[in-house]
């Protein structure tokens, strides 16, 4: 199933019925940019990964830095973007346990709203470079507050994304016969995945208490309890198992918890279809491409499709992207692959800046397919 670490800040529009009619619902934040998909079976076209702080890229070998020597320099640049704001907070750890909470809060405030920045980069190198530094700090600051729910949604996003946007890619461009690395990389993505998906189960349960439990145990109607406050923690959990199940193919006892990504992903939709621009509906399409047998269905894929092309005015890149790994292959459809990807390269990255590192990277995923369309039809 085809793949946006940002935290919402506007109240999600065109909200469902249901979510207009909870009298007791708080608003929920709205992306600053766009996510990085994950690409998956519960939908990361779980972009699945597609959008927080991160998404997904294609840049031209030619373009990569030429030596580790300017890697390097350009790692430094990314990360001292965040220093400025996260130094003052650290230097108080050490302090008294009140003033320690503060600080993390201060921090935790600071690495979630630094999601716009990435979002909006051109370089995705230089993202690279810098997230690893952000996810191991939020997990540093979760081990000294392990209920903020700030540092846990930037958690759940972030690792999801990156995983998604560059582990998985980075074995999508290996060379066909390249089995082992290939496997090592999606083994790596998939431990990604979980470590996330236990994130947003923590961030659920903080308004949820039990809800984990439930979901494992098949009380899937314990779901119905999350409202419009909790849909980040919704997507993003949905989005990060999902996309371990589809990484984790070797793994068959990940295949029961489909049922569980799709309650997740179903009613962040119900409550807010729009969110991180719909990126639900892609994650959506890739469980629905699944087969019958697996709880797939041909129709909800095309509405799916349709309803995130609508949502996203066909700006998003990674949902042509989801339509050709998720449908096109299987059906058999070369030039309907082709056909999808094509217009998944003639986006303007530049033309919707807060979705820039999300299309470079879903382009680059692209091209990544077309480059294996040989192997992929017979």
């Amino acid at each position: 199933m085809p793949p946006r670490p940002t935290r919402v800040s506007r109240q999600p529009g065109g909200r469902s019925a249901e979510a207009r009619s909870s009298s007791n619902a708080p608003d929920s934040p709205a992306s600053s940019g766009a996510a990085v998909r994950p690409a998956g079976t519960a939908g990361v076209a779980v972009r699945g990964l597609t959008r927080s702080p991160l998404r997904r890229y294609i840049e031209p070998p030619g373009r990569r830095p030429a030596d580790s020597g300017l890697r390097n320099v350009k790692r430094a640049m990314a990360i001292r973007r965040l220093l400025p704001s996260l130094l003052p907070a650290l230097l108080l750890l050490a302090g008294c346990a009140s003033v320690r909470r503060l600080a993390i809060h201060a921090v935790a405030r600071s690495l979630a709203a630094g999601g716009g920045a990435f979002a909006s980069d051109d370089d995705p190198q230089l993202v690279r470079d810098a997230l690893p530094f952000a996810l191991k700090t939020t997990e540093s600051l979760l081990a000294q507050d392990p209920d903020d729910a700030d540092l846990l949604l930037t958690a759940a996003s972030g690792f999801t994304q990156y995983a998604y946007a560059f582990v998985e890619t980075d074995a999508l461009e290996l060379p066909a016969d390249d089995r082992r690395g290939a496997q090592a990389a999606r083994d790596r993505a998939r431990r990604m995945y979980v470590r996330a998906r236990d994130y947003g189960l923590r961030g659920l349960e903080l308004r949820h208490p039990g809800l984990g439990d439930a979901l494992r145990h098949g009380r899937l109607d314990a779901i119905q309890a999350c409202a419009l406050a909790d849909v980040p923690f919704l997507y993003w959990t949905g989005a990060a198992w999902g996309a371990a199940v589809s990484s984790g193919r070797d793994h068959p006892e990940l295949l029961g918890d489909l049922p569980v990504v799709r309650a997740l992903l179903e009613r962040s939709a119900a409550l807010a279809e729009d969110f991180q621009h719909g990126t639900v509906h892609t994650a959506l399409l890739t469980l629905d491409a699944l087969s019958p047998a697996m709880g797939g269905s041909p129709e909800r894929a095309r509405q799916h499709y349709e309803r995130a092309l609508a949502l996203t005015e066909k700006h998003d890149a990674a949902v042509f992207v989801t339509w050709a790994a998720s449908v096109a292959v299987p059906a058999q459809d070369r030039a309907g692959f082709e056909a999808a990807l094509g217009q998944a390269l003639a986006i303007d990255a530049d033309a919707v800046p807060n979705q820039r590192l999300a299309n470079l990277i879903a382009q680059r995923r692209a091209r990544a397919l077309l480059a294996r369309v040989d192997d992929l039809f017979f």
